[in-house]
Formats: C-alpha cells, structure tokens, sequence
C-alpha cells in the first residue's frame, strides 16, 4: 500500500461503519487498524504518485459525516525527528499577549489587533509592535502572575511532547511572543528549546519595545530550517503544527505541515488539518499507537 488515510475522533466515536464508509472512497483500500480503539485507526490504500492528499481526505470527511480528523499521506518514514510546534492557541489554550493586555485593563484594543494578525489581514511585525507599545509600563510580574492564573495547556501537550521525546525526537516551541512567556511554559511542557521575541525592560518594567528583528513568520521557517540542518536531517523527518497566518510558512516548510485548530487561511492552506482532536491526534498520524504514549 503506498498511503495510509489516519481517522482520528474523540474516544468512542469511531466504529466499523465509519470506517467501512471511508473505505469505500479510498482505491484498494486494505483492512482498518486501529491505533486506539474508537478513537484513532489507519486505513492503508493504494493512489497513484502525486494523488491530490487534501481532496482524498476531504473525501473521506464527507463520507463519514461525523466530526472526524483525517490525515492522509505516504505510507512510509511517518516518524518525525523534529518537531516544531506556534504556542499561542496551539500549544496552549490562550493568546498570552492577550491575557497580559486583560491584566492591564487593555484586552478589547490589543485582542482585535491580535485577532486581525493571526487571520493574516494585517502584517505581524507592525502589529506586534503596536500591542507592545500599548503594554510600556506595565511590571513584569504581571507576566509571572498571567502564566499562575490564566494559562492551561491544550490537552494532550504533554504526552505529545514526551512522547516525541522518548522516541527520539527533538522538539522546539516556536512563538511570535515573548521570552518572558516561552521559556517558562515550554520547560512546562517539556519542549527541548523554544525561540520567541525578547521584550525590552525598563528595570522591572515593560518598556513598549521588542529587540529587532521581531521574530514571527519568517524566523519560525528559518528555525525549522536551522534545526534541520543542525540535526542533519531530511525534510520529511520534520513536523510542524500552528494556527495562525505567521505559521503558515513553517507548516509549509515541513515534512508534514499541520493547522491545528487553526484560522481559516491557514486551514485552507495547510497539507494536513486537526479540528476536532486534541495534541495526541499528531502522534496519531504518525502511526503511534495509544499504548505507546507516555504520559
């Protein structure tokens, strides 16, 4: 079989008719394997080289008419030895400039800014300046008290990135934000190393500026590519995963590029969309089976 469509769901919304309808889309499809029993399962086919990925998932999503995940790509090298992952809204459940701007009593004005940037209307570099400019004065213990109090992991963040690890992995978390947050959430979660903006501090206090050049959609493709080098490896042993306009660069550059949960630009963009399962479904489509998580 030279592909293999991945259906992930949330437990127990898989059966053997779903599966049987997605089957019956696919060319020489063989016999489902489950990867975790009514939550994830392989169906391996045959399509000739070249077979448009994206229309034979959308496909199947119509057959099975359920809220599904389906992820379809060649069958072989699907472990990935490199893995980037956007925080805000990936990662995590929150926007974490956002939240700073909610302590300060400014999240109407920064939030649609934000909100305009990550749908791609607006270039992220200017935007980001001017949320930052909007922030000077605010102390940075606003920072230590917004990580504490409003920040939760998105489901399944740990176990992805253990389990990448344990198998080898090197993983990176990647952010148009600020140090002050990534390194201490990517510790958090167990990330390798993370890369973000740097705010510039006026003593314990924001000081309405961010050290150039900002990092956003060009670095995030420029550190995968970095990373691929450092580590010496192919393309197709890269994973990305983001939600937002400046990710599409890195999703774009990866061995398998994934929105997750993402914008609509950038769902409509990416090779591979997650929409309904949490952070595991990505060891999912790398054909991780439930048993082999850590947790």
């Amino acid at each position: 079989m030279t592909h293999v469509a991945t259906l992930i769901a949330k437990p127990a919304a898989l059966d053997a008719a779903a599966l049987e309808r997605a089957r019956d889309v696919l060319p020489g499809a063989g016999a489902p394997q489950w990867l975790g029993e009514g939550a994830a399962a392989d169906i391996p086919f045959s399509a000739e080289a070249g077979a448009d990925q994206r229309a034979l998932a959308d496909r199947i999503r119509a057959a099975i008419n359920r809220p599904v995940d389906v992820v379809v790509q060649n069958s072989e090298r699907r472990r990935k030895k490199l893995f980037l992952a956007d925080m805000d809204s990936t990662m995590i459940n929150q926007e974490c400039i956002d939240e700073l701007a909610d302590h300060a009593g400014l999240k109407a004005r920064i939030a649609a800014i934000t909100a305009r940037a990550m749908r791609g209307e607006i270039e992220f570099e200017p935007a980001l300046r001017e949320r930052v400019a909007l922030l000077k004065g605010l102390p940075t213990a606003a920072i230590d008290a917004v990580i504490a109090k409003r920040i939760t992991l998105t489901p399944g963040a740990r176990i992805l990135v253990a389990t990448l690890r344990a198998n080898g992995a090197h993983t990176c978390m990647v952010s148009g934000g600020f140090t002050l947050f990534t390194a201490p959430i990517a510790a958090m979660i167990g990330f390798d190393e993370s890369r973000a903006n740097t705010l510039v501090l006026d003593g314990k206090n924001i000081a309405g500026t961010v050290t150039e050049p900002v990092f956003g959609r060009a670095g995030k493709r420029a550190m995968l590519v970095e990373l691929r080098q450092r580590l010496r490896l192919e393309k197709y042993e890269t994973l990305a995963a983001g939600d937002g306009a400046n990710d599409m660069e890195m999703i774009a550059e990866a061995g398998l590029g994934i929105a997750y949960r993402a914008k609509p630009k950038v769902a409509a963009a990416a090779p591979a969309r997650i929409e309904h399962g949490d952070l595991t479904a990505l060891l999912y489509v790398q054909g991780y089976r439930r048993q082999e998580f850590v947790e």
